[in-house]
């Protein structure tokens, strides 16, 4: 059930091998709205793929197409070699796409390990009246969370009561043990301070290095240099930088989240 596994760049789940999900010239229209325009987008094993945009860039859109709340209206989108249309949640958690959106999908007074399980939880049988699998559930959430070097001073005690950072963290731990391929952060440190920040980042890399394709969707250039590979900068629904993590420093990606262009004019306006 859990993936396990760990990939090698250039290997057949590496990077250089096909891609998990591949988008080719998508966009998306809410009736005279176009929201995204002619977007490319390549997700490979043991990557992480930095999507950065402000607000009102396309982010929010690029998610919801990816993880199958709204279908594409044009071009084409591809999991695992197939061309698909994702209509819901479901389709694209069954093809191995699976998103930690920023309001965390748990249940804030419900334990570490049944928040873990929420929704697929082990059952003493095949019966649906069949009782809940308790300990197996609490062994299996506190050794996945382990194998991810989350260490939870008690598997009992309610998510609430974790750190922010720690609650996108179980979440992730989450997805790999239920078998994502493609891991979708939707902002995971938006609303975090440098500490639980740097938590978060570290378990993003060690999601990459288990093998997974991650697409990392955040208005942070910092953030997004530490862990990227790929770096996507969305602008009014449009592509205007797609780079490798060789072609571009930080700096260059700070200046065009900045603005770019448009603020070095703003800037020689202002000086007149």
């Amino acid at each position: 059930m859990t993936t396990g596994t760990t990939t090698t760049p250039g290997t057949a789940d590496g990077p250089h091998a096909a891609p998990l999900v591949q988008l080719s010239g998508v966009g998306k229209t809410y009736g005279a709205v176009r929201a995204l325009e002619d977007i490319d987008l390549t997700v490979h094993a043991g990557e992480v793929t930095c999507v950065l945009g402000d607000n009102g860039a396309g982010k929010s859109t690029l998610i919801k197409i990816i993880s199958g709340l709204h279908p594409h209206t044009e071009g084409t989108v591809t999991v695992h070699g197939e061309q698909v249309r994702l209509d819901s949640p479901r389709q694209a958690l069954d093809r191995g796409i699976a998103t930690v959106y920023q309001d965390l999908a748990v249940v804030a007074l419900m334990e570490v390990w049944r928040n873990f399980f929420l929704g697929s939880e082990l059952r003493k049988g095949r019966y649906p009246l069949a009782p809940l699998d308790i300990a197996a559930m609490r062994e299996i959430a506190d050794a996945e969370l382990r194998k991810m070097g989350i260490h939870v001073t008690d598997i009992n005690q309610p998510i609430g009561t974790l750190s922010g950072g720690q609650r996108q963290c179980v979440a992730i731990a989450r997805a790999v043990y239920f078998g994502a391929r493609v891991l979708i952060l939707d902002e995971p440190t938006a609303a975090l301070g440098v500490k639980q920040s740097g938590v978060v980042l570290r378990y993003t890399a060690a999601a990459r290095d288990a093998g997974l394709g991650v697409v990392f969707i955040t208005h942070n250039p910092h953030h997004a240099n530490l862990v990227g590979d790929r770096f996507i900068i969305l602008k009014l629904g449009r592509r205007v930088l797609d780079r490798r993590r060789s072609e571009v420093s930080l700096e260059e990606l700070t200046a065009e989240m900045a603005g770019g262009q448009e603020l070095t004019e703003l800037a020689h306006e202002l000086k007149r």
